[in-house]
């Protein structure tokens, strides 16, 4: 007979409590780096990302969902030796998410981008070392061991694919002499990039896909049907929607269209263009999306200015510019006031019951109001280096061309943030389904699918997390790493997603911050000049990517050896089975 487990329903809570703080850091450090480019480059605003990140990680999460709660954990320690004490494997999930959350809690506090997959298989190892001993644990190449190999794939293939896909763009688009042919062929690349790209992009949500969407279950013609055919019809739009829209803004100069006219694009296929109005006098065509990073003296005096201001803590109020007598001086005794940090704000609002509610909600916004770009050049500490002389070994494209590129850079962001959170949320919600199953059914379960509560449960605290606190890991990657733009930015991140798919394909689990970070930095190198990548901010990276499988398995094992060891819980679980 079967029995419910509820004299550890104290287990299930601790697992619900570090599940969602585990799901928050996915989201403050995971999707956050995957959309550091998109922000730096000005490809889509702060809040526009966080848009988009939360509509694509919850519908991914929640729609096609984890395949099965098993992933991360037979990958690692075989289940079947808990049979006879599933509470033990309880309690081991339970201690593996406390791990894996507290390391990833201080990580993200540091800005630090680190791997969440890594920090729960991590954990898991460490827990299950624990609970059954080493020599337990696959270390071979199907499971330790290809993990750490992982490490130095995912940057190398990513880079490498990343910096194909920009030298194409950058000798046969952007660097161009002649502005009118680099237009031209920008034009024409277009829509062989939004094939492509839509293309890799179902392959990647395909191959990577759900039973509950019977995914899997698609044979080879239909797959090969399904991406060709998403590809074909995503560039029929473009040609019909954006392509007229974008030859009339930046052939034709037609400075009075709206972002919201490319839904009449038909239109501008048979209109005339001897009704456009002389663009007025100093009038910006496109946006400068490297605004702030050219470092000529106007710009490089007005970051100072905002650096000056934006020191939190040590700003100090400018006096007013009323002109004072001597006398109204005296008397008043004007002494200039310490500009409130946030913190300061906060903490004073605390003290006054009645301010809670706007207490809540600026802690609601705070994300939204972050001007990422602002921190990262502004912002000086060791890990920045020399941003000026960095950025200055980069080049400066044509704004028109870069223009072209940021809407094919917000597909590709918002795309991977839906394959992320169908695959990446299962970080949380393995463990948290496996011990759900044990504390309800008393059994082990090899293969049990992760509960839609469980998966609506993970979903909201991503979203919450890369709203509240994604901007730190953001202003810590992106411009700080090479210098931003939409065509960098999208040979980025279509090199991340080709890796995603090739590893699916091949078995290797690579971490999408690993592929990021590897594709920025070989673009970078496509200046032709290291001092075009940032090295230190690179070391970073790595040692948190080298220490967060240690460091969160020892947390968790360390913890599920002091409880499951003891002696009366040692005798309570042993009993359970």
């Amino acid at each position: 007979m079967v029995v419910a487990l509820h004299q550890f329903d104290y287990i299930f809570a601790i697992g619900m409590i570090f599940a969602f703080l585990d799901a928050w850091n996915i989201g403050a450090n995971d999707v956050a780096n995957s959309f550091a480019s998109s922000v730096s480059s000005k490809s889509l605003k702060y809040w526009q990302a966080m848009i988009l990140a939360a509509l694509c990680e919850f519908l991914g999460a929640v729609l096609v969902g984890s395949r099965v709660s098993d992933t991360i954990r037979n990958k690692i320690v075989d289940v079947s030796l808990f049979e006879d004490t599933p509470a033990a494997l309880m309690l081991t999930m339970a201690c593996a998410l406390v791990g894996s959350s507290l390391w990833l809690t201080f990580a993200t506090s540091i800005g630090m981008p680190v791997s969440t997959t890594h920090s729960i298989v991590g954990a898991v190892i460490g827990a299950s070392i624990a609970a059954k001993g080493a020599h337990n644990i696959l270390w071979g190449w199907n499971g330790v061991a290809q993990i750490i190999a992982s490490w130095f794939i995912a940057p190398l293939l990513a880079g490498c694919i990343a910096s194909i896909v920009f030298l194409i763009n950058k000798f046969g688009v952007l660097e161009i002499k002649n502005p009118k042919t680099s237009l031209r062929n920008a034009l024409f690349v277009a829509p062989v990039l939004v094939l492509l790209t839509f293309s890799i992009l179902t392959m990647l949500i395909v191959y990577k896909g759900s039973p509950k969407l019977h995914l899997d279950d698609l044979s080879e013609g239909t797959t090969v049907a399904a991406i060709l055919g998403t590809g074909g019809v995503a560039t029929a739009v473009y040609m019909l929607f954006c392509y007229p829209y974008y030859r009339r803004i930046l052939v034709h100069e037609d400075w009075t269209l709206k972002w919201y006219h490319m839904f009449i694009g038909p239109i501008y296929w048979f209109k005339s263009t001897a009704d456009i109005p002389p663009m007025p006098a100093g009038h910006q065509l496109v946006i400068d999306y490297y605004e702030g990073r050219r470092y000529d003296e106007k710009d490089q005096a007005a970051t100072d200015i905002q650096q000056n201001s934006s020191e939190e803590g040590s700003s100090i109020d400018k006096e007013y510019d009323g002109v004072m007598t001597d006398m109204e001086k005296q008397d008043k005794a004007i002494v200039p006031a310490k500009k409130q940090t946030t913190r300061q704000l906060w903490w004073s609002l605390l003290k006054q019951p009645k301010q809670w509610p706007y207490l809540v909600w600026l802690v609601a916004s705070h994300g939204f109001v972050q001007d990422v770009i602002t921190n990262q050049v502004t912002q000086k500490d060791f890990l920045s280096g020399d941003l000026k002389g960095m950025h200055q070994h980069s080049k400066y494209y044509d704004n028109k061309i870069e223009f072209l590129y940021s809407l094919l850079q917000a597909i590709t962001a918002s795309t991977m943030s839906f394959a992320h959170g169908a695959n990446d949320i299962a970080n949380a919600t393995g463990p948290l389904a496996t011990i759900y199953v044990v504390w309800t059914t008393n059994t082990v379960g090899k293969k049990n699918d992760v509960p839609i509560w469980v998966l609506c449960y993970a979903a909201a605290a991503l979203v919450i997390g890369v709203w509240t606190f994604g901007y730190n890991i953001m202003r810590n990657l992106g411009n700080k790493l090479i210098l931003q733009s939409p065509s960098r930015g999208f040979s980025i991140e279509l090199g991340a997603a080709i890796t995603t798919v090739m590893a699916t394909q091949l078995a290797i689990p690579v971490s999408t911050t690993q592929s990021a970070v590897g594709a920025t930095v070989f673009v970078g190198l496509c200046n032709r000049d290291i001092k075009g990548v940032n090295w230190r901010m690179v070391i970073w990276c790595y040692l948190g990517w080298i220490f967060t499988l240690p460091l969160a398995g020892l947390v968790a094992g360390l913890l599920n050896a002091i409880i499951i060891h003891a002696p009366r819980f040692g005798e309570t679980y042993a009993l359970s089975g």
